[in-house]
């Protein structure tokens, strides 16, 4: 078998393929024996009857027919192996010779994996919180640990943050019938039922209001919701003193108190800072791309999404038809959100791709081999036939460019310039996680998270 291959317009390429007569003359071989071991013919045993035979009944130019359609697959693949083409659609396959005998030629138009620019991706810059715990984080978290032991007083003021209410809850759904919870305890300000609009009509309210209002608590779906105010409580804390550290924490002293939290408000930081940095890196790499991201590519993303989300749900026994029912999602709003939270991921995928490129990352054979012990260790399955599924899969070039794109990440996190709010330099040493707090299990243990 002999191919080329010819760059086209708009991402594409076209492979011609000449296959030779006797190479064609095995496929038809082969389909004759397929055949053979299907068809039912007086006078033959199952797969036995011979290839003349099947001609004979069939027609050559349908036996030849029939083996095209399972080979041409075959000899594609092996031309887009040859010249190394990254596909990501299925070609548009056009026979120009040897439909009847002969030798075979055909031509295949396929969509690439198109290079994108990436201008300037040495000088991004990101900007992060700085990692590092404020005396208002630390105050609220105590507070947080004062509302443990708090006592509440009525109070004929307006209620405002923090206060107590005890209050009945009415909600009507477009569809539903309506529901009430009576006698529920609320805390303004806490975002308990994921209603934002409740905690602002709250506030302000007195014993015996009645405040009427539509939000909509999943977007696309409005709810109507009353609520009787019975009563308003204020949380009354108490004083911050050695003393009543030392009967609610591990630690005697204030001092001591702030300490440990600071020190376990900055580890959380850092490690919120990590997660955002990765984050913004990718943003901010993605926005240097400006192609529009390849249909088919957005398409796959799309599905592999749809899988995904398929698949948890399965595991919950429940499909994405009572997911969407639920959430109240219309299905082609849905794959709508899916798609435009997919561009991003697809140029983001291309971004690390042709960063990989520029600063010429490769995946050793070293590399490699790590991640197939990963892989097979994730999977609990030997390393050896993990290693052998992957390669009689053809996977082992796209473990090469996964491994490839996280070297680009990782390439980019520790170039980029990362600043604070006020564009100062953060130390890349004030990123690094923190060694343990520790096991114990004081008081402020599950306190401690901003």
């Amino acid at each position: 078998m002999e191919s080329t291959v010819e760059e086209l317009e708009g991402n594409k390429v076209k492979l011609s393929v000449e296959v030779g007569a006797a190479e064609v003359d095995k496929a038809v071989d082969a389909a004759a024996r397929k055949l053979a071991r299907e068809v039912r013919m007086p006078g033959f045993r199952p797969g036995k009857v011979p290839r003349r035979v099947l001609e004979a009944r069939m027609g050559h130019g349908a036996l030849r027919q029939e083996a095209l359609r399972e080979s041409l697959p075959d000899f594609y693949a092996e031309a887009v192996r040859e010249h190394d083409v990254d596909v990501i659609a299925a070609p548009e396959i056009d026979i120009t010779d040897g439909q009847e005998e002969g030798d075979l030629k055909f031509d295949a138009v396929v969509a690439i994996r198109p290079h994108v620019q990436i201008p300037g991706y040495a000088g991004l810059q990101v900007t992060l919180e700085r990692p590092e715990a404020t005396d208002e984080d630390i105050d609220r978290q105590i507070d947080r640990l004062r509302g443990n032991t708090a006592t509440l007083e009525d109070v004929s003021r307006p209620a405002k943050d923090a206060d107590v209410l005890t209050i009945d809850l009415g909600m009507t759904a477009d569809g539903s019938e309506p529901s009430t919870l009576t006698d529920v305890s609320y805390t303004i300000g806490s975002g308990e039922f994921g209603v934002a609009e409740l905690d602002v009509q709250l506030q302000g309210c007195r014993v015996g209001d009645i405040i009427k209002f539509t939000a909509e608590p999943t977007e696309g779906r409005a709810v109507s919701f009353q609520v009787l105010v019975k009563a308003v409580r204020a949380q009354l804390l108490p004083d911050i003193t050695d003393e009543w550290v030392a009967e609610e924490s591990e630690f005697e002293t204030v001092e001591a108190l702030r300490d440990d939290l600071r020190t376990r408000i900055t580890a959380v930081k850092r490690v919120q800072a990590n997660l955002a940095l990765r984050d913004r890196v990718l943003a901010a790499l993605v926005e240097l791309v400006t192609d529009d991201a390849p249909e088919p590519l957005v398409d796959a993303e799309v599905e592999r999404r749809l899988h995904d989300l398929g698949h948890r749900l399965e595991a919950q026994g429940a499909t994405i038809d009572q997911y969407l029912q639920a959430t109240g999602q219309e299905p082609q709003a849905f794959v709508d959100d899916l798609r435009a939270s997919a561009v991003p991921s697809v140029k983001a995928d291309l971004a690390l791709r042709a960063l990989a490129d520029a600063e010429a990352l490769e995946a050793t054979e070293e590399d490699v081999d790590a991640e197939i012990v990963r892989i097979a260790a994730s999977l609990e399955r030997p390393v050896a036939q993990v290693r052998r599924d992957l390669v009689s899969g053809d996977q082992l070039p796209a473990v090469r460019s996964d491994l490839r794109k996280s070297k680009a990440l990782a390439w980019l996190m520790e170039h980029v310039d990362v600043v604070d709010e006020a564009g100062q330099p953060i130390d890349r040493a004030d990123l690094e996680p923190t060694p343990p707090v520790g096991d114990d299990e004081g008081a402020t243990s599950e306190e401690s998270t901003p």
